[in-house]
C-alpha cells in the first residue's frame, strides 16, 4: 500500500482543484458552488520520485447546511483515519470560518502530520491574507492557488518526506474493471458497499448522491478487481443542471475503460424504457455486460416472477439478449456472491481468441450448411475470416461484396461463431471487408495449411 494523503475542508474552498492539480489530471468535478464533491475520491500521485494516494473529500459543514452534511462529515472522518498524512485547505480569499476551527481541533488530535495550506493566494503579493490564519494558533501556513499551481512544489517539497517510507514491489496482476450503472436510486453505490463490507460510497434516499466516477479495488477469492461506482443515468430531457450533465458525461465515459458493466435495475419498480436505455450504452462501447435486477425482496413474487421479469428483459433489450441475469438484493446481500461468478464467465468470454483456422473452417461449415443469396445475379463468396482483437472479441470476414451481406445473414453467422465457440455471453464484433486474395473456403489445403502454422506458433 503506498502512503496515503487525505484533504479535508469547508465547502469551496479548492479541495477537489487541488486533488487535480497533484494527480496532474481532471478526475475530480470542480464547480463554482459549493458540495460538488460527497465520496471519498482516490487517486494516484508522484512527487520527487515519491508514490502516494491522494483522497478528495466533501465539504466539511454543519448538519444544516444540505441534506449530505451529516454522511459526507462521516466520510472525513473515515479518509482521516485512514490516512498517513492530512492537508486542510483554507480559503485565503473567504478567511476563517467556524468550521475551519472544529477541523483544527479534531486534527490536533491525531499523530500524523497535518499541513495547513491556505488556498487562492494566487502570486507573493496576495501572502499577506495568511495573518488572519494565524490567529488559529497555527504556524506553519502554506500559501498556494491549486487553480493556478503557485506554491504547489514547495509545498509538496516538504510534504512528501514526512511521509512513511514504504517499499512496494510492483507486481503484474490481472485486474478486471467493473462499471456500476442504471437510473438513479437503483442501489448501485448500496451494492458497491455491500462488496467492500464497508460504508466507501454515501447512500441516500435522494436520487443523484453519486455525482463523480468512484473507484474502488477489492479482491474476491484471491482475484483483484476495480469496482467503478457512477452517477445515475437519467434521460436527457430531464437532466437540465450543468453539474449532472458533467456526472452522467464522466458516467459514460467510464465505460471505455472498463470490461465488464453491471447494469443495476430497481426491481421493484419494474424494468423502465431508461433501463434499456442505460443497457444500450453499454452494448455501444462493447463492454460485457450482466443484469441485476436489485431490490429483489421488495418485489411480491412467485416461482415464475424471476422468469417472467428475465423473459420481459429480453423482450426490451434484444439487443443484449447474451448477457447473463440475476436477482440480487444489495440491502440484504442476497445473491450478491453470485455476481462474481457471472463476472469471471463473461470475462473469460471477453478476452477469448479464436485461431484463424478455427475461424475459417467455423465460417466455411456455416456456408456449406446456408448458402448466402446471390447479389445482382452473382454468388457471394466469402474468402478468409479472423479475429482480429478481443475485447470483445472482434472478427473480420472478407468477401467480394462486403456490402451486400445482408444482415440477417450476418446475424446467422454471427450465431453460428456464437455456436461453435462457446461464446454465448459476451458481446462479440462481425465485420466484412473486400477480400484481399484468392484463396476461397473451397480451397481445403489451405485450411489444413493455415491451421497447421498455428499449432506450430
Amino acid at each position: 500500500m503506498k502512503p496515503v494523503v487525505a484533504i479535508v475542508g469547508r465547502p469551496n474552498v479548492g479541495k477537489s482543484t487541488l486533488f487535480n492539480r497533484i494527480t496532474r489530471k481532471k478526475d475530480a468535478l470542480v464547480d463554482d458552488f459549493p458540495g460538488v464533491t460527497r465520496d471519498r475520491h482516490y487517486g494516484d500521485a508522484e512527487w520527487n520520485d515519491v508514490e502516494f494516494s491522494i483522497v478528495d473529500t466533501g465539504g466539511f459543514a454543519g448538519d444544516e447546511e444540505d441534506d449530505f452534511s451529516g454522511l459526507i462529515r462521516s466520510q472525513v472522518h473515515l479518509a482521516i483515519d485512514d490516512a498517513d498524512a492530512v492537508i486542510l485547505v483554507l480559503d485565503g480569499k473567504g478567511g476563517i470560518s467556524p468550521f475551519d476551527s472544529e477541523l483544527i481541533g479534531i486534527l490536533r488530535k491525531v499523530t500524523i502530520p497535518v499541513f495547513y495550506v491556505v488556498n487562492k493566494i494566487d502570486g507573493e503579493e496576495k501572502e499577506s491574507l495568511l495573518y488572519e490564519f494565524h490567529h488559529l494558533g497555527l504556524d506553519d501556513l502554506y500559501p498556494i492557488s491549486a487553480e493556478h499551481g503557485y506554491g504547489i512544489p514547495d509545498f509538496l517539497d516538504k510534504l512528501v518526506p514526512l511521509l512513511p517510507c514504504i517499499q512496494t514491489e510492483k507486481i503484474a496482476e490481472e485486474e478486471i474493471s467493473i462499471a456500476v450503472i442504471g437510473r438513479p436510486n437503483a442501489g448501485k453505490s448500496s451494492l458497491i458497499n455491500k462488496i467492500l463490507g464497508e460504508d466507501r460510497h454515501l447512500v441516500s434516499e435522494h436520487p443523484g448522491t453519486t455525482r463523480d466516477v468512484i473507484d474502488s479495488l477489492c479482491k474476491i477469492s484471491g482475484k483483484q478487481y476495480r469496482l467503478v461506482d457512477t452517477a445515475g443515468i437519467r434521460r436527457k430531457g430531464r437532466v437540465s443542471e450543468k453539474l449532472e450533465k458533467f456526472s452522467i458525461m464522466k458516467a459514460l465515459k467510464s465505460l471505455d475503460r472498463c470490461d465488464v458493466v453491471l447494469i443495476v435495475i430497481d426491481a421493484s419498480e419494474g424494468i423502465s424504457e431508461q433501463d434499456v436505455r442505460v443497457a444500450g450504452y453499454a452494448h455501444d462501447r462493447g463492454c460485457g455486460s450482466i443484469f441485476l435486477l436489485n431490490k429483489w425482496d421488495l418485489v411480491e413474487q412467485n416461482n415464475k416472477t424471476a422468469s417472467l421479469f428475465y423473459e420481459k428483459l429480453r423482450m426490451e433489450a434484444k439487443f443484449l439478449s447474451f448477457a447473463p441475469m440475476i436477482t440480487i438484493s444489495a440491502l440484504t446481500g442476497l445473491r450478491v456472491s453470485k455476481i462474481f461468478e457471472l463476472v469471471e464467465t463473461v470475462y473469460k468470454q471477453y478476452s477469448t481468441h479464436i485461431g484463424t483456422g478455427m475461424m475459417n473452417r467455423i465460417v466455411e461449415r456455416a456456408i456449406e450448411k446456408n448458402e448466402p443469396s446471390l447479389h445482382k445475379g452473382k454468388r457471394l463468396k466469402f474468402y478468409y475470416a479472423t479475429q482480429v482483437s478481443t475485447k470483445p472479441p472482434t472478427f473480420v470476414v472478407f468477401t467480394n461484396y462486403p456490402d451486400a451481406v445482408h444482415f440477417s445473414y450476418q446475424r446467422y453467422l454471427m450465431n453460428q461463431i456464437r455456436e461453435q465457440t462457446g461464446l454465448d455471453q459476451t458481446p462479440i464484433r462481425l465485420y466484412f471487408r473486400l477480400r484481399t486474395g484468392r484463396i476461397e473456403f473451397s480451397d481445403k489445403k489451405y485450411l489444413q495449411k493455415d491451421s497447421g502454422k498455428r499449432k506450430k506458433k
